[in-house]
């Protein structure tokens, strides 16, 4: 059976990029503390990932056949059907994404944005605790949502002997109808979106300040993360302060 090419340059790149972008943001956030020097990559992986899926809606509109959310079956009755199909064995094969795995892309989606919206108000001095819960909140989610996905990208492939994670890599897949290939993998605009992304990127690694945590980019100016306290950091009044107890000590008998 015939391979048919499904997925275009530009869907497969951002799939990579989203995933790695996340299990960073998600690993650090919850490996190191607010202080360490290690936290700021959290808030930047998050600021890509949030600018990212910016550029994967553009191309959801713009896009070739299967990577348009017009594509997307997201009518209840087809998820139902999907669910019920995997699990008495149903041989029908979707030519684009599936309907569990177009649920599970929205949401991820809705998810990154929503925690890029609630990082920034944590960052730029609107931090709270109920925004601080929720964002964590959001971050517990998208892990549930990603663990499902995968879940369900193993079930599918196990049930349906259809490998979509591969498909998601290479482009191709087997068993759909010859008319669902797209005609070209859009090679320009991958590359075009490689470049946009890389400029993305280099311009908050140059706006970040590793000393004082201070990024400025884009007309913003943020503070990622909270400086670890050492000796060297108190204020001059404190260490005066602390000069007259000491001399106060040593003149008693």
């Amino acid at each position: 059976m015939r391979k048919q090419l499904i997925y275009d340059l530009p869907i497969r790149l951002f799939h990579t990029i989203f995933t790695l972008l996340f299990v960073v943001a998600f690993a650090i956030a919850f490996t190191v503390s607010h202080r360490s020097p290690l936290f700021p990559l959290h808030m930047l992986a998050g600021m890509t990932l949030s600018f990212v899926v910016l550029l994967r809606i553009g191309w959801g509109v713009i896009g070739t056949r299967h990577s348009r959310f017009s594509d997307f079956p997201l009518k209840p009755s087809q998820l139902i059907q999907y669910l019920r199909g995997v699990l008495i064995g149903d041989k029908h094969k979707w030519d684009g994404h599936n309907p569990a795995s177009s649920w599970a892309a929205i949401a991820m989606m809705v998810l990154a944005l929503s925690l890029g919206v609630t990082g920034y108000l944590m960052t730029s001095g609107s931090k709270t605790e109920l925004i601080e819960e929720i964002h964590e909140y959001l971050a517990y989610g998208f892990l549930a949502t990603a663990i499902m996905h995968i879940a369900g990208v193993a079930l599918h492939t196990w049930r349906h002997r259809d490998n979509i994670g591969l498909s998601m890599i290479d482009g191709y897949k087997m068993g759909v109808s010859p008319e669902a290939t797209i005609p070209s993998s859009r090679k320009v605009s991958g590359i075009i979106f490689l470049i946009v992304f890389t400029a993305f990127v280099s311009s908050l690694v140059m706006g970040f300040d590793p000393e004082t945590r201070k990024l400025d980019a884009y007309g913003f100016s943020l503070t990622l993360g909270k400086k670890k306290k050492s000796a060297g950091n108190s204020s001059p009044q404190k260490n005066l302060q602390k000069s007259h107890q000491r001399a106060r000590l040593a003149s008693q008998p």
